[in-house]
């Protein structure tokens, strides 16, 4: 089996999990995808929908799937991250049941970026009450930091 079949093996697993810790199963959901550009949000958002893995076009328009995980009804808005679509994320985040927020654990560069767009949204008043789950993706990509570094790049420690 690849890295990549590994990772596309147990990713929309994870993400079930994630979501059952968060309080969003089982029931009905909004969540929101969020982070910065090329992080990987479509991408994922396409895997856990058709179960395979696509290559993705920048995000240039918020993006609307339902999906369902289990027998769970999921609305999920994949939002660009790039600088200009950021400004529009609060329009969508007001009212969601979760956050995922996903950061390119490959990219070092965009760490600090990623933890300052991570800390606006934490201290958002309207998203005081919603969960939030963090995800390191590209970590099949050898430069990728390892999980204590991402975490103390982006302030989770």
């Amino acid at each position: 089996m690849s890295m990549l079949q590994a990772v596309t093996s147990w990713m929309p697993t994870w993400v079930k999990n994630a979501l059952g810790y968060l309080g969003l199963l089982p029931r009905n959901a909004k969540i929101c995808f969020l982070g910065l550009d090329n992080a990987g949000k479509t991408t994922l958002l396409a895997m856990m929908k058709e179960d395979r893995v696509t290559a993705a076009m920048p995000t240039l328009y918020p993006h609307h799937e339902e999906l369902y995980v289990g027998n769970i009804k999921f609305s999920a808005y994949d939002l660009g991250g790039h600088e200009t679509a950021r400004r529009i994320w609060k329009d969508y985040y007001a009212n969601v049941d979760g956050v995922i927020f996903i950061v390119d654990a490959a990219d070092r560069t965009r760490f600090a970026e990623a933890r300052e767009e991570l800390t606006r949204l934490l201290d958002e008043p309207c998203l005081a009450q919603v969960p939030f789950a963090v995800l390191g993706n590209k970590i099949d990509i050898a430069v990728a930091a390892s999980e204590d570094e991402l975490r103390s790049a982006i302030g989770l420690q």
